[in-house]
């Protein structure tokens, strides 16, 4: 059996083996994809709200508002979404998890949420876990993605031409063809187009999955390292404090908008338990989640205790954290976003396009018994 021969017969098995759950997992990236747009338009209402020329009320008003509708959820994170847009607070309980719309300029509140019922965010739990418990659906996920890559790479090797004379043949779609040849040369044309962008969205999916990945992707990138190390948060001792009169998560915001005056997206992480400290993050664009800049607080007096703004973050930091937005493609904003629409799509077809080729061919070959 030639070398060829045998990757042709991976790439079918692997194939046939995980081709039900990539089409899945790329359908949702599509769907998925656009979702920010999608409910921009469509829920409008509670998303935006009228710029004024006043501060943001501050995250500790929120939380007491937020406690008001819904005595019995915690508060866990207030974010600031930009001057035109309205502030969440998120909550959970040992129920359900909901998320409250705000005013940021008068604390009116404006809508609740709750993610399990929403239609992008079960999307997404079944790109990332297909609806099951996610100890068990990420690595259902995770393992078709592997293969995934494996197919990609094992599709190159097939597709590859042998000789000069068939490489206009490979990088076109003989249209005029049967149906069969058509299906045929879309899977192996188109699955060369993408491939490259598909195995970056691949990869950089595996990282919501494996933490290795993403280890793995930071010591690349700075030559070794330890990831957890550069991430970790301070220790605190929660025995000695100084009081103060601002409250220590409002402190912590003011100063965080101190720190970054052009930041667009501002958000507080309260403290959930003895020894937690405040975190606030801050991120240069609305609805981007990259080059974030953090800062730690003592959560009893607000005090500065640590900080990491993005420019003084390791290069493989700063790659990790671009992850989402590299794998959404919102690192380009919209032109990102529609060329990981249209990868993730072809991608989905990739599947279909291949089965039909076997089953094409086991029809072919009965007949031919």
């Amino acid at each position: 059996m030639g070398f060829k021969t045998k990757i042709r017969f991976l790439h079918k098995w692997l194939g046939l083996i995980s081709g039900l759950i990539v089409f899945i997992v790329c359908i949702t990236g599509c769907i998925f994809c656009f979702h920010d747009e999608i409910k921009d338009i469509t829920r409008k209402e509670w998303r935006f709200v009228e710029p004024q020329n006043k501060s943001f009320v501050l995250p500790s008003v929120l939380q007491d508002k937020a406690k008001e509708i819904l005595p019995n959820n915690k508060a866990s994170m207030v974010s600031y979404y930009g001057r035109n847009r309205s502030a969440i607070v998120f909550t959970y309980s040992d129920t359900e998890n909901l998320y409250l719309y705000f005013n940021p300029y008068t604390g009116k509140y404006l809508k609740t949420e709750n993610p399990e019922t929403d239609f992008f965010i079960i999307v997404e739990y079944i790109h990332l876990y297909l609806l099951l418990p996610d100890y068990i659906g990420k690595h259902i996920i995770g393992g078709a993605t592997i293969i995934f890559i494996l197919l990609l790479i094992s599709g190159i090797i097939q597709w590859w031409p042998k000789r000069k004379s068939d490489i206009k043949r490979s990088f076109t779609i003989k249209w005029s063809a049967k149906w069969r040849r058509v299906n045929y040369d879309w899977h192996n044309t188109s699955g060369f187009y993408i491939a490259s962008i598909a195995l970056i969205l691949a990869i950089t999916g595996l990282t919501f999955t494996y933490d290795w990945v993403g280890n793995g992707i930071y010591k690349a990138f700075n030559l070794g390292g330890d990831k957890s190390v550069e991430t970790k948060a301070p220790v605190i001792d929660t025995t000695k404090f100084e009081s103060n009169s601002i409250k220590a998560v409002d402190r912590a915001f003011m100063e965080t908008v101190k720190l970054q005056p052009k930041a667009e997206m501002v958000f507080v992480l309260f403290p959930q338990q003895k020894g937690d400290v405040i975190n606030t993050g801050a991120y240069p664009h609305t609805l981007r989640y990259d080059h974030q800049s953090n800062y730690y607080f003592h959560p009893q007096d607000g005090k500065l205790i640590q900080s990491d703004p993005y420019h003084t973050k390791s290069l493989g930091l700063q790659v990790v954290e671009m992850n989402y937005g590299i794998h959404t493609g919102q690192i380009l904003d919209l032109p990102g976003k529609i060329i990981a629409f249209t990868v993730s799509l072809i991608a989905s077809a990739l599947p279909v396009t291949g089965f039909v080729i076997w089953f094409g061919r086991k029809k072919k070959s009965k007949k031919q018994k």
